[in-house]
């Protein structure tokens, strides 16, 4: 696979589920996949962090990273994604290529935490794509009884219609031009992502939430990737849904800063450990 000068149309679908521009070093942030950590009585599920389309983990989880390491998390990440002939360098890429690939590489992913640190079940910490990948692999590939607590931060359930994509990818579908998407982008997973795509909904027969898993949604009015914001929201006995600007109307944060957002990250404390649960200071956040 040549890789492509990214036009406009490629840009837009990069900004479904990640952030424009080149991403830090893929390096380990720091709190994050530390080999020796042992999950501990309080913790007992390691924590894996699944980042969004076109970026990587230390881009994504240098915030979250430092912060469950000093609440006493072992936490782990991969990079996923990443389009095979893409050269090996620091700046690598990805969230880029079939979710089902992507899938694929994180249940191998969770079968080494799960080996290493002798735990039975992780819990998710997903941001945009990095909450749909997970659930490929929960429905699809037997991941069901491996996860407890899945928390999203800008999660994507209902697909996005930025910039109308959707609707203009639909058309392409009912002419029989849905190959035409193939060569406007280099990112295979993002028509997945778009609303009424075929992958959300083989995803969402027999209901997308497992009912043993415990699922929190953390997202902000300010999103304008994930069109409406209200797509990352559901319903469900074993469902939380957190509007970040219901509790802290200063927060304006956006798709792209959710993840380094004090609130956001307050509320993720929160539902990994909901029985030691702490207030969530409002912090004034700007756009």
């Amino acid at each position: 696979m040549r890789l492509r000068r990214p036009g406009i149309v490629t840009l837009a679908l990069v900004l479904l589920a990640g952030s424009l521009g080149a991403p830090a070093a893929a390096a380990n942030p720091r709190g994050v996949n530390d080999w020796s950590c042992r999950p501990s009585a309080a913790h007992p599920e390691p924590v894996v962090l699944v980042h969004g389309t076109g970026d990587n983990k230390e881009r994504t989880w240098r915030e979250i990273g430092p912060v469950l390491e000093r609440e006493g998390y072992c936490a782990y990440s991969l990079t996923y994604g990443v389009l095979p002939d893409s050269p090996i360098t620091g700046d690598v890429v990805g969230g880029l290529m079939p979710m089902d690939y992507s899938a694929k590489e994180l249940r191998d992913f969770i079968e080494v935490v799960r080996a290493v640190t002798g735990a039975g079940k992780v819990d998710i910490v997903g941001y945009s794509q990095g909450t749909m990948v997970p659930t490929y692999y929960a429905k699809l590939l037997g991941g069901q009884d491996k996860i407890n607590r899945y928390v999203s931060l800008a999660p994507i359930w209902g697909g996005t219609n930025l910039f109308g994509l959707a609707y203009i990818y639909g058309l392409l579908r009912t002419l029989g031009l849905g190959a035409v998407s193939g060569l406007l982008t280099n990112c295979a997973a993002c028509p997945d992502l778009l609303t009424g795509s075929e992958m959300l909904r083989k995803l969402h027969e027999g209901g997308i939430f497992l009912p043993n898993i415990s699922y929190t949604n953390i997202v902000t009015e300010y999103d304008r990737n994930i069109v409406p914001y209200t797509s990352g929201l559901g319903d469900g006995p074993n469902v939380r849904n957190v509007v970040l600007q219901e509790s802290c109307p200063a927060d304006q944060v956006d798709h792209v800063g959710i993840v380094f957002d004090p609130n956001a990250i307050g509320h993720v404390l929160g539902a990994l450990d909901p029985a030691g649960a702490r207030p969530v200071p409002c912090v004034p956040v700007q756009r």
